[in-house]
């Protein structure tokens, strides 16, 4: 989640950095050994100067802006992007290569290297893992970027700010819906991706909602609340959070299921939140992405002390 984040973060660095005429050097994480806190794919940017050590494998190149990637990181389509870090010199000046589901673009310096590294590239999308491989006689760097799971606020009243705020600073892509649009300021919402104005009725054609989204419904108003939940229990949408009390959202659940609506409980939260004693808006926001974290990992929350498995351990 966070990878995504980050390398839109270091590219809008290097685009700035072009059009102040600084140099910038690109670090990126490419092996790592043991336990490390950063895994592979993960950045640093520094301009004119800079140093960093570590328990890893670190590739450091002169890196100037880099338009493809940073139009890629603004959709949600995983891509990948192929780098020689073997040291030998190559002939010409690009030596990347950007490589989607359907398509690549650039050069690793012959047509055989870039047919087998896009191969390889597509095969590594399916799992989400960056790392180095030996390909065609070279050792390439193939940093895997798979889009964030997007994070659906419906309401951007003032308690949405913090949700909305935080939610982006863990890796989500987070679009804020309200039907007023005077609520839907870049002001009010500087950490959305999007903003949209929408009622219940619009919602579908307005968003498409995969299973890679999760919504929290927090209008504070009966009727806009049922209009959106209306909707959201017909998509795909692997979380559907409700703020308020257990009673009000049984009440929009039983009125849903008399209309005939498909009514899925097991993915409604309703209160939305960890029971970890909240007050304010800050602290419900951290519950809440708390609990989308741990239905998004299927693990059931509590404590790390209890766990007996490694903490990164696969839950499966």
């Amino acid at each position: 989640m966070k990878q995504w984040l980050e390398t839109r973060e270091v590219l809008d660095f290097l685009a700035g950095a072009a059009t102040s005429g600084k140099r910038a050097a690109l670090a990126t994480v490419v092996r790592v050994r043991g336990s490390a806190y950063r895994h592979e794919g993960a950045k640093l940017v520094v301009a004119e100067h800079g140093s960093t050590a570590g328990q890893v494998d670190v590739y450091v190149e002169v890196a100037g802006p880099r338009p493809k990637e940073r139009e890629l990181l603004d959709g949600r389509t995983a891509f990948a992007v192929c780098s020689t870090v073997d040291g030998k010199r190559d002939t010409g000046n690009v030596k990347r290569l950007v490589v989607t589901g359907d398509g690549a673009e650039g050069d690793l310096g012959s047509k055989d290297l870039n047919t087998r590294a896009t191969a390889k590239a597509r095969e590594l999308l399916e799992t989400g893992e960056s790392g180095i491989h030996e390909i065609a006689g070279r050792s390439v760097f193939i940093d895997v970027l798979t889009p964030p799971p997007q994070l659906i606020v419906l309401g951007a009243g003032d308690d949405a700010r913090p949700l909305v705020r935080f939610a982006s600073d863990v890796g989500f892509r987070v679009v804020v819906v309200d039907r007023r649009p005077g609520y839907l300021t870049a002001e009010r919402f500087p950490a959305a991706a999007a903003l949209v104005t929408s009622t219940g009725d619009e919602l579908a054609e307005a968003l498409p909602l995969d299973a890679e989204c999760y919504a929290v419904v927090m209008n504070h108003n009966f009727a806009d609340d049922q209009a959106y939940l209306r909707v959201l229990l017909k998509t795909a949408a692997a979380y559907i959070g409700v703020l308020g009390p257990r009673q009000r959202t049984e009440r929009i659940l039983r009125n849903l299921a008399a209309e005939g609506s498909p009514v899925d409980e097991a993915r409604v939260y309703g209160p939305v939140g960890l029971d970890i004693g909240t007050d304010g808006a800050e602290q419900v926001a951290l519950a809440v992405i708390a609990e989308i974290l741990a239905a998004r990992s299927g693990r059931r929350a509590r404590s790390l002390r209890e766990r007996r498995a490694a903490i990164h351990a696969s839950t499966q």
